[in-house]
């Protein structure tokens, strides 16, 4: 039934013992158990450049020799005598330009210093309430918005209002909830001439009654929220100019029930490329739209799915050839990588698609990785070698790596150590690397790669694992069987402190089990979260499942909980279950579950479903009724209301409040944006009716998350309710 991968044992009697405060974010030592790092590593040209929070240093990627370039002292100095304001460190400057000259953020100003001369040889004003601000360094014009319009800024210091819209039209931000990988609202062109934008009409969207409770009477501030199955927003995209100080918008016809995302631009700025999805989404299309006049182009390619199709990626140029472009797709199952032309050709190939009764074939397409794993992430390129850089899953699904990917044969080289998750900066040329690993045995390594494999690596950290100090339970990774009988499903089984095998003890899986997560990792505890830990020390078996559904394992392992949201997820987290019964130390009578968000769907689920197996749970955040989910998440897994009544009717848990038998406790936000508090409130209301006895405890003012002191709180609170029903 199960394998087991790994253990990490390194117990001690005479170790310390942790408190929620050494454990959780915003506890007062929570930092200090944290292995060492350095935040303010980053690039100029292909000079490593190491910024404190007193000095900036650059570091030679050869031999690692160091040189100070620029001191706090030095650059608050400078600031002061010009009233551009002041640094408290120099984590964030960076160096955008080939000169050794440095760009620094203060809440005031943009400012450019040359640190040979010692001399502020440009500025920027930065409005008192910019927010989402996006710089170009080609053109030095800002972007950002003030409630809800866009302004840019240009170099020479004088504003545009680009947007002059009226509530309930948002310009300039993110849209579509922040789904197809869309976390930001402009888009410079290359060369920054060019400002690409989000229009969001939302005045057709329902408003979301949230309340602020801080004030003398209740004060209503609604979010604008469109449920799965009810109308959502309009978007259009503009391409605004500063030289002539107008706005173009993308023709591309009525908005209603369509999703334009992962904008991109040519490299000679004259094209905007859209992926574009019906409502549906289960249809995409590569769309060129002429900068100038906003016409459109040419389709350049079609992907469909009888599911879903979820472009996730923004197109990327080849540097030596402006023809050639990069498409990232899930259509053979898994992540990678498709070479593209921009020109439509209709010759013979066997890449078929097809769209509104036509077969397209196209030869425009190559296909440059495959595998059952996944790409991650394009760092970038190092065009002397023709090769591209990537982050992908080739090693292992619990992990992420490093390689150079040859763009004519498609061989794949490893770059930097095969152990742990590796977080890489690729330096301006594709020479270098800056590798930030960790893995289950490596709290911290920090070194300088060079890419071709070809030279010695420079470390810059081996950093310590302060946890070393304090009595560590054993940390075991494994596989199991998922409830098909065939898929591997990784787990972590975290046993007690000072463990005895002669006792029985309590037993909690946490879970999240939802798509775009996963819980377990080759990093320091293979990933247990600080509660898991402490909760080990309390004398608790602690066991996760990355169940199917969750993410990196291609898209078959996704979307078969597609319209059956929990269905899946639940039968493999019962496999958990069962894999703890057979250990012989887990009392089968005292099993509990926790999770948040699309976890705390699921510990609802598990406590109502196998209400015989699970005797306490906390649920944060959860979602009861994916009627009233919002509408871009909810329908790309479980299609809309109307379409799937049988698949929401199951999934709702208000129709099963009954079958609670256990002790559950409901945590919830009170402004929950994500999760609104609704779907706590009418699960109490259907217990009520059906006279079960749930818990309820609201963190007012919060949003879908706890943070800072907060966030300690919550932990003592889920502990105590564990401690006094499940112990």
């Amino acid at each position: 039934m199960t394998s087991c991968i790994s253990t990490m044992n390194v117990i001690a009697q005479d170790k310390k013992s942790f408190t929620l405060e050494d454990l959780m974010p915003g506890g007062n030592n929570y930092f200090n158990l944290q292995p060492k790092n350095l935040h303010g590593l980053k690039w100029w040209g292909d000079v490593c450049v190491n910024a404190d929070i007193e000095e900036v240093k650059a570091v030679n990627p050869t031999n690692g020799k160091e040189t100070v370039l620029f001191t706090l002292q030095d650059t608050n100095d400078l600031l002061a005598a010009k009233e551009l304001g002041k640094m408290n460190h120099l984590y964030n400057v960076s160096f955008p330009y080939a000169e050794k000259w440095m760009l620094v953020n203060t809440s005031t100003h943009k400012v450019l210093i040359d640190c040979d001369k010692k001399e502020i040889i440009w500025s920027q004003p930065i409005a008192a309430k910019a927010a989402n601000q996006d710089w170009n360094k080609n053109s030095r014009s800002l972007a950002y918005t003030i409630a809800n319009n866009l302004f840019v800024t240009t170099a020479d210091g004088k504003t545009h209002q680009v947007t002059d819209e009226p509530k309930g039209i948002v310009c300039g931000q993110s849209v579509h909830r922040q789904e197809f990988g869309i976390y930001k609202g402009t888009f410079w062109s290359p060369k920054g001439n060019l400002l690409a934008f989000y229009r969001m009409d939302e005045t057709m969207v329902t408003d979301y009654p949230q309340v602020n409770t801080t004030t003398r009477i209740a004060t209503l501030e609604p979010d604008k929220y469109p449920m799965a199955g009810m109308t959502s927003h309009k978007v259009t995209v503009g391409v605004y100019n500063p030289a002539t100080e107008k706005t173009v918008y993308l023709k591309v016809g009525d908005p209603t029930d369509r999703y334009f995302t992962n904008i991109s631009w040519s490299p000679d700025e004259k094209s905007v490329y859209v992926i574009e999805l019906n409502r549906d989404q289960n249809h995409a299309e590569l769309v060129r739209y002429n900068a100038e006049n906003g016409e459109k182009d040419a389709v350049l390619y079609v992907e469909e799915h009888p599911k879903y199709v979820e472009p996730q990626h923004i197109l990327t140029f080849l540097p030596w050839d402006e023809t050639k472009f990069l498409y990232q797709s899930q259509r053979d199952g898994y992540n990678h990588l498709y070479l593209m032309d921009t020109q439509l050709k209709a010759e013979p190939t066997s890449f078929r698609t097809e769209t509104d009764g036509t077969c397209y074939e196209y030869t425009h397409v190559k296909q440059l990785t495959q595998g059952t794993w996944l790409v991650k992430n394009i760092l970038g390129f190092n065009p002397k070698a023709k090769e591209i850089i990537i982050i992908s899953t080739e090693v292992s699904p619990l992990q992420s790596n490093a390689y150079a990917v040859n763009v004519k044969t498609g061989k794949r080289r490893l770059i930097g150590n095969k152990d742990g998750m590796h977080n890489v900066q690729l330096s301006a040329s594709g020479k270098y690397v800056i590798d930030n690993y960790t893995s289950s045995t490596v709290p911290r390594n920090i070194d300088i790669v060079p890419t071709s494999g070809k030279g010695k690596n420079i470390n810059l950290l081996t950093a310590a694992n302060p946890m070393d100090a304090y009595n560590m339970p054993e940390i075991t990774l494994g596989t199991i069987k998922a409830a098909d009988g065939k898929t591997d499903l990784y787990y972590r089984l975290i046993k007690p402190v000072n463990y005895d095998p002669n006792k029985k003890y309590p037993a909690v899986i946490y879970v999240y089990g939802g798509p775009h997560a996963q819980m377990i990792h080759n990093v320091r505890n293979y990933g247990a979260g600080g509660w898991d830990i402490y909760m080990a020390q309390l004398g608790y078996v602690m066991l996760t499942v990355d169940s199917r559904g969750s993410d990196n394992r291609g898209l078959e392992f996704e979307n078969c909980t597609f319209r059956q949201l929990g269905t899946e997820e639940m039968k493999d987290q019962v496999k958990g279950v069962e894999f703890l019964k057979s250990l012989g130390y887990v009392d089968e009578n005292r099993i509990g579950v926790h999770g948040w968000s699309f976890g705390g769907f699921m510990t609802t689920n598990l406590m109502l479903t196998y209400n015989d197996i699970f005797k306490v749970g906390v649920a944060g955040g959860p979602v009861i009724d994916w009627g009233y989910y919002e509408v871009m998440y909810g329908e790309r897994y479980m299609d809309s209301p109307l379409s799937n009544p049988e698949g929401y009717n199951k999934a709702n848990l208000k129709l099963r409040a009954g079958d609670l038998k256990g002790r559950l406790m409901l945590i919830h936000g009170g402004e929950d944006p994500t999760c609104v508090p609704q779907h706590s409130y009418t699960f109490l209301r259907a217990c009520i009716d059906a006279g079960t006895h749930p818990d309820f405890f609201i963190y007012p003012e919060d949003g879908h998350n706890m943070f800072g002191r907060d966030r300690v709180h919550l932990y003592e609170h889920i502990t105590r309710y564990f401690e006094d029903h499940l112990k």
